[in-house]
């Protein structure tokens, strides 16, 4: 017994090694295209097709949007039936508005408080206009007054008391000359013993008394010229001066507090204007919290018409939006059009005025003709948030034909056609692949299949317009090697990879 299973292993190591190496050789020499388990394509000839498909929801091409304008989020307290026909200023949305009340009440408050003040403010400026006024007329008199004081003086006064003093000169010399003649003949009669010399002491003394009465007066003549005209010609003209920068002053005060009560005044204004916007700007939200209907239409919510654009959650009683959100939708046109989303793959094939066929699941049956309108410049935001590797563009194909039955929110599809060719060669889509810069088909032959270098045109997701390369009824792999694709790729040379001649 043992020596026959020492037998058999010995056997077994013999023949184990030819069988792999049968095996592989095997593998490399059968004929892959009798291989039952390739599927293969004929390359056809005919009318082919070059279509875009996108799915998206039937929307009015004419609508007005309905939303929320009230700052910061609130509650919806009623909302109107989705399907209902309002007319313009029929109420849409109702949204709790008891914040902006309370808000309301504390804003009329502050605002009486700064009407006060700036009436306050107003009123002071007054006064102190007035102020400012009585003041500066009162300066500008004391300033006339000193004027008037000096020139006075020196054109009355003075001359005056000069034509006074000289006239006591005058009158001091006539005194003296006489008390002098007096005296001569009272010296003479004195001598002829007429006088007794009492009598002549006496007229002695009258004339000593004329000789210092005229030193005096003329005493008084040069001290007014010398001394106090000139004291009291500075005087008053110092008074002039004190008088004129008293004035200048009071205008200068005059003017500082016309501007500190006018700055005031206007900060004032500008506060109660500010309060009193402030009030008008919450009588505006308590208003918007009743949204009414800006136009004839039937009511579809956003969620429902627009979803991509809307909240994920139903439009309802109680629920919480945000200033700007989208809530209804108005249309106000029969006119449809299919709102869908383009792959960025696909958006070079697509341009405005392209037909299309748009089919609609809830009317089995009918294809509407239309017309591609518009396509957006930008990806859609929404897909793009839920899925950055995701770049969709918003297009909209108008509805040509009679859009009766179409109600917006409906799902579609819409084939965009790109171009109808004729007697054309195609093959499928997966039948080709990329070489490095080359399209490669495998073509099924008698020996086998092989790799062939083909051009090809557009495709429609489907099948693809094959330029030159394949004639009608050769057989093409269907699912083409791709790990011997990239063993060939990696065994070329660089240059020869890069489209550059090999020696």
């Amino acid at each position: 017994m043992k020596k026959s299973q020492d037998t058999l292993k010995r056997l077994l190591w013999i023949v184990l090694p030819v069988a792999v190496g049968a095996l592989a050789v095997y593998g490399l020499t059968r004929d892959d295209a009798d291989d039952a388990n390739l599927p293969t394509f004929t390359v056809q000839e005919g009318d082919l097709t070059i279509s875009v498909s996108a799915s998206g929801t039937i929307q009015s091409r004419e609508r007005v949007v309905v939303r929320s304008e009230v700052e910061g989020r609130t509650t919806i307290l009623s909302l109107i039936d989705e399907g209902t026909h309002v007319e313009k200023g029929d109420l849409l949305v109702e949204l709790d508005a008891s914040g902006l009340e309370e808000n309301k009440v504390d804003q009329q408050i502050r605002v009486m408080n700064s009407e006060a003040a700036y009436i306050r403010a107003r009123e002071q400026l007054e006064i102190i206009k007035n102020q400012a006024e009585a003041d500066i007329s009162q300066a500008e008199l004391e300033y006339r007054f000193a004027q008037l004081n000096r020139t006075k003086y020196s054109d009355g006064e003075y001359p005056q008391e000069l034509q006074r003093a000289e006239a006591d000169i005058n009158l001091a010399n006539e005194e003296l000359q006489r008390a002098n003649d007096k005296l001569t003949w009272s010296e003479r009669l004195a001598d002829e013993g007429y006088l007794t010399r009492m009598e002549l002491q006496a007229d002695e003394l009258a004339a000593r008394r004329s000789a210092i009465d005229l030193e005096l007066a003329e005493g008084s003549l040069s001290l007014l010229q010398e001394y106090t005209h000139q004291q009291r010609l500075e005087e008053l003209e110092s008074e002039v001066e004190q008088k004129r920068m008293a004035l200048e002053r009071v205008r200068l005060r005059a003017s500082a507090d016309i501007v500190q009560a006018e700055a005031d005044y206007r900060a004032k204004k500008s506060e109660y204007e500010r309060q009193e916007a402030r009030l008008d700007r919450i009588n505006e939200q308590l208003a918007k919290c009743r949204i009414k209907a800006p136009a004839d239409g039937m009511v579809v919510y956003v969620t429902t018409g627009g979803g991509r654009r809307g909240s994920d959650e139903p439009l309802r009683e109680g629920q919480e939006v945000r200033e700007r959100q989208e809530l209804i939708y108005l249309p106000t046109a029969a006119a449809m059009m299919a709102d869908v989303n383009i792959h960025e793959s696909s958006l070079r094939k697509v341009s405005a005025g392209l037909p299309a066929l748009v089919q609609v699941d809830a009317v089995p049956g009918t294809t509407f003709e239309g017309q591609v309108q518009r396509i957006g410049l930008l990806p859609d935001a929404q897909h793009g948030w839920l899925n950055p590797d995701l770049k969709v563009y918003q297009t909209e194909v108008y509805i040509d034909s009679n859009a009766e039955g179409l109600r917006p929110g409906m799902n579609c599809r819409a084939e965009i056609i790109i171009e109808e060719l004729e007697e054309a060669v195609y093959v499928p889509l997966q039948s080709v692949v990329r070489v490095g810069r080359e399209t490669i088909a495998y073509v099924v032959g008698s020996r086998g299949y092989e790799p062939r270098v083909v051009e090809v045109g557009m495709d429609n997701n489907r099948m693809i317009h094959v330029l030159d390369g394949l004639e009608p009824g050769e057989r093409v792999l269907l699912n083409p090697p791709l790990q011997e694709a990239r063993r060939s790729e990696t065994r070329r040379p660089d240059r020869e990879r890069e489209g550059m001649p090999t020696e």
